[in-house]
């Protein structure tokens, strides 16, 4: 195993911080679902999300440049302060100043250092506006994406915490957090369909779903863990019950899931519908939102997972990086549609994709991916 201390402090760094904004996302996500539906419009919806997003960036930020002082640290990450920072949004920037502070101060849980005092609202903006690297081929790049999948986080659905570390082009930490992905898979169409049958007030208590996980890999270890999300008082121990992970050993494209995304925004369905029943595909796809279909092929809950974006939009680095690391050293494989690894050394976006990403929990079945892709691909006319 390469290196094996190489990244030991920015590992265990990076996991508490996600530990400690999967707790964060959870008591805004809470305010969210006890108001009752009627009330939730799109703005507030947007406000909301916006709160968790700026809030976990702010707070990973400042966690980081705490922690590795000695380093400039360099952060590419989704949010910028422009709105946050105007006349009109002192209520927003209060809101998320005191969601901030109140993490921070239970920053001795998960093991970090918490601030002197309490942070105040140019601090808060100035953690959030120090995320502004464009990374590229040299140095150390932290990569974060606060809140990946708003919609799944607007529902009480699937969304996730991603933060990878980018050294001279390479990804070689990646840590997702899970927030409502079940440690166990059995429970996943049970809180699936909970959430859809239920009002939205009657929440399952945490203990009964065992909700929530986090993982986490490091470039050439061969490993990937996941742990549970902290309950209640109780403080983070490191690897705090980590359990190894393996993806999927099943090749058969008939017997293999499909990961498929909820949204039909950014990515085109008929072309991968098309994929999946031309590599044989017969059981129903998994559909979740966000890059917990990554966990999903690192975790072995499902074999396949393919985004061929719409025309004109760009893959960007914080969406994928995280979760391709800790597929890999979970044993999967993760392309472009032309079979090249994909390259994080380019800056914010994912540049010279060749058509799409492809993801699978292994060689012989990633094969028949890229050979139904080629073939779909030359009877479509994307």
């Amino acid at each position: 195993m390469e290196n094996e201390n190489k990244y030991a402090k920015e590992l265990d760094v990076a996991v508490r911080v996600v530990h400690m904004a999967c707790s964060l996302c959870q008591r805004v996500q809470e305010g969210l679902l006890t108001v009752s539906t009627d009330q939730v419009k799109s703005k507030e919806d947007d406000s909301l999300v916006t709160v968790a997003d700026w809030s976990v960036q702010a707070t990973v930020s400042w966690v980081l440049s705490e922690s590795f002082r000695d380093q400039n640290v360099s952060i590419i990450a989704e949010e910028d302060v422009q709105t946050l920072s105007k006349a009109d949004s002192a209520g927003l920037l209060t809101t998320v100043t005191n969601t901030v502070n109140q993490i921070l101060a239970e920053a001795s849980k998960y093991g970090l250092e918490s601030p002197k005092k309490a942070l105040g609202g140019e601090q808060i903006l100035e953690a959030i506006g120090r995320c502004n690297s464009r990374g590229g081929p040299v140095g150390r790049h932290w990569v974060l994406d606060p809140v990946d999948g708003t919609l799944g986080f607007v529902r009480g659905d699937q969304y996730a915490i991603a933060l990878a570390l980018i050294e001279e082009g390479k990804v070689v930490i990646g840590v997702l957090g899970c927030p409502n992905y079940p440690m166990k898979k059995e429970l996943l169409n049970h809180h699936h369909q909970y959430h859809q049958s239920m009002p939205k007030l009657s929440l399952p208590t945490s203990d009964t779903l065992e909700k929530g996980c986090v993982m986490y890999a490091q470039r050439g270890s061969g490993e990937a863990w996941m742990q549970p999300l902290i309950q209640g008082n109780k403080k983070f121990g490191w690897p705090n019950s980590a359990q190894f992970i393996r993806v999927s050993s099943i090749d058969d494209p008939e017997l293999a899931t499909f990961c498929e995304p909820v949204e039909k925004a950014n990515s085109n369905h008929s072309f991968t519908a098309g994929v999946a029943n031309s590599l044989g595909v017969k059981k129903q796809p998994l559909r979740v939102h966000s890059m917990v279909k990554y966990a999903a092929i690192a975790r072995g809950d499902a074999e396949i997972f393919m985004k061929f974006a719409s025309c004109g939009y760009k893959e960007k680095i914080w969406d994928h990086a995280a979760g391709v690391v800790i597929v890999e050293e979970a044993g999967g494989v993760v392309t472009d549609a032309g079979g090249r690894r994909l390259d994080f050394s380019r800056g914010v976006y994912l540049e010279g994709l060749d058509r799409g990403i492809v993801a699978c929990s292994g060689a012989l079945l990633h094969d028949k991916l890229i050979g139904a892709v080629y073939a779909s691909w030359d009877s479509s006319n994307l």
